[in-house]
């Protein structure tokens, strides 16, 4: 019987083999993207202790409106990166290593990190 896999499996593998060379620490911790059908969140995480040190996302209820306004998930994902490095900075955190979470660089993805880029966040 063959299995079928499915397109979540194979990037679910992609993550676990990037994470092996992936690392953040307290000096430059790691930007971890996670984007669903609908939605998209970014976490800068220091894997030192296993905490979550700026997180953002795009069901957060104070940017309901701001988030109506924009056309298309590309802007969404585009305003995240761009808050979530906004968010990073004030808390003194200026450089990043970008963890993609198995996705093509490519559209939201590449979006949200061209968003982070323009405000300041370095990776």
């Amino acid at each position: 019987m063959i299995i079928p896999k499915t397109r979540n499996k194979d990037r679910l593998k992609r993550h676990r083999r990037i994470r092996k060379k992936l690392f953040g620490t307290a000096e430059r911790p790691r930007l971890c993207v996670f984007r669903s059908l609908r939605n998209i969140y970014a976490q800068v995480i220091d894997d030192t202790t296993g905490n979550t040190l700026v997180s953002a996302s795009s069901l957060e209820k104070e940017l309901e409106e701001q988030i109506a306004s924009l056309k298309g998930k590309k802007e969404v994902a585009k305003f995240i990166g761009s808050l979530i490095a906004k968010r990073a900075i004030e808390n003194d955190i200026k450089t990043v290593v970008f963890d993609r979470g198995g996705y093509k660089y490519h559209g939201r993805i590449s979006s949200l990190a061209t968003g982070a880029r323009e405000e300041g966040l370095i990776f």
